[in-house]
């Protein structure tokens, strides 16, 4: 029997790499800026990603990019509401990109399916918030916060420091009862690193694995992907596929992508190849 991801309503089989659709519900986001900002622009794209073959959808209400100016908790939810109102019958679980504890709480009400949180829940009252629901946990890494991340970012052993960061945080939310198989992990490429750094990371995603536990790489259009082409984040695509290969190549359970048919079909042209599947 293949692993599974306890998602909200639903349970997600692990044996094939999954895609998680970005929908950002943000008037700047450093990918698409606010071309999917209104609700029903947000709902009509999220779709989209579905009929492309998005297995999981990741709704985004405040952009973490750095230097990003922060969103209240009530703008926050005037953003997310409606969009997973919309979307609650779409058929794939819902996430919801969010480190705020008040959000976490009122997105589950509503029917959210999993949280996605940069902080790795350490936002005082994340734990509570989320402890006692049936959904999916990200757990990400992120040196510093969003507005200051990238300034100077340091380690002295990168992939020691992040393997040892979510071993941390899978420990606190284990503590809290939570089901290991709720559990997601997510080195967080591009928060608080380097380029090298990402790159590093990448590399030796092997080595930060831990107990089993699935892993989310998320790089799509990201500054480590333009640091090597030289391409604005709206020409990256080719980048981004090559980067989530390496990904998958080396153990990842999901990506997270702006773009995805390209990826989704990247993805059966890799399993092609690699189990024989063919006509």
């Amino acid at each position: 029997m293949s692993p599974i991801l306890l998602c909200g309503r639903f349970e997600l089989p692990l044996e094939r790499p999954l895609v998680m659709g970005i929908v950002n519900v943000t008037p700047d986001s450093f990918s698409d800026g606010s071309l999917h900002f209104e609700t029903d622009a947000a709902i009509a794209h999220a779709r989209r990603l579905v009929q492309e073959g998005a297995d999981i959808l990741d709704i985004g209400a405040e952009s973490t990019r750095p230097g990003a100016d922060p969103v209240s908790v009530q703008e926050e939810l005037n953003r997310l509401l409606p969009v997973i109102e919309g979307l609650r019958a779409a058929g794939v679980p819902i996430s919801i990109d969010t480190f705020k504890p008040q959000v976490m709480s009122r997105v589950l009400d509503a029917g959210a399916d999993m949280i996605n949180d940069i902080y790795g829940f350490r936002q005082p009252g994340a734990l509570d918030a989320v402890a006692d629901s049936r959904c999916g946990l990200c757990v990400m890494h992120m040196q510093g916060e969003p507005r200051t991340m990238q300034a100077a970012p340091h380690y002295d052993d990168v992939v020691g420091e992040v393997r040892r960061f979510l071993q941390e945080r899978v420990a606190a939310l284990e503590e809290k009862g939570v089901d290991r198989r709720r559990i997601l992990l997510d080195p967080g490429f591009g928060f608080g690193k380097t380029a090298g750094q990402n790159y590093f990371l990448l590399q030796n995603l092997r080595q930060l694995r831990f107990d089993s536990y699935p892993w989310l790489v998320a790089l799509s259009r990201k500054s480590m992907i333009g640091h090597v082409t030289g391409r604005p984040a709206a020409q990256r695509l080719g980048g981004s596929i090559a980067g989530a290969l390496a990904g998958v190549v080396r153990g990842a359970q999901m990506l997270r992508v702006h773009d995805v048919a390209a990826t989704v079909d990247a993805i059966k042209v890799w399993q092609t190849i690699e189990h024989g599947v063919h006509e």
